[in-house]
């Protein structure tokens, strides 16, 4: 249900030195991959030991958890013919950086922490109060979560969520900063456990 791939780059003389450094980064991800016709949802092979992320009937503790990230931005509103393009996990991140290098998403978030809250009903993102919902992702509308180095080696990790409307004419693209490779492996470990729930509620 995970995963490793290496990431390619086109060369670009114009960009910055900090850009470059980036390019030179293997990239490390981790998949969560869900074909939600009626919640079925096809995984991918794994190089992470993924023993804790099946779910034990109702568990709430291994389907539902809360992470403090950072919002980098999102890409929202594109038409189904470029989401046939993004079904790969190479293939969503070459989009997302490219995104950076044409300015569409930055390359750092700003300071402001957020609470993100995954369970069995998708995924929340709110005010480290929780007073405010920032973005809601209904788990039956999420298409993948991944997340990989952001290559400018803070050790930091970005967390993308590929999501789809009601119609499932259109996708956009959120993407998060984790503070580390752990802490992003674990937000994928409770999104696949949620969907393991929710296909085993689905069945009974």
């Amino acid at each position: 249900m995970f995963r490793k791939v290496k990431k390619r780059h086109s060369s670009s003389s114009s960009q910055s030195s900090e850009i470059s450094t980036k390019s030179k980064v293997s990239k490390r991800t981790h998949s969560v991959d869900s074909s939600l016709g009626g919640l079925s949802r096809s995984s991918t092979a794994a190089s992470l030991d993924t023993d804790s992320t099946k779910s034990s009937g109702n568990s709430t503790s291994e389907t539902c958890a809360e992470f403090r990230v950072k919002y980098l931005g999102a890409i929202e509103r594109l038409q189904f013919d470029m989401s046939k393009f993004l079904q790969e996990p190479l293939d969503l991140i070459n989009y997302i950086d490219a995104a950076q290098q044409d300015g569409k998403l930055p390359f750092v978030p700003g300071d402001e922490e957020m609470i993100l809250g995954v369970s069995r009903y998708g995924v929340k993102v709110a005010s480290l109060d929780q007073c405010d919902v920032l973005h809601r992702h209904p788990l039956f509308l999420i298409v993948r979560m991944m997340c990989y180095d952001d290559g400018l080696g803070a050790g930091k990790n970005l967390l993308a969520l590929k999501t789809t409307d009601s119609e499932q004419e259109q996708c956009s693209i959120w993407v998060y900063q984790c503070s580390s490779s752990e802490q992003a492996q674990s937000i994928c470990k409770v999104l696949s456990a949620s969907f393991d729930c929710a296909l085993t509620s689905d069945k009974s």
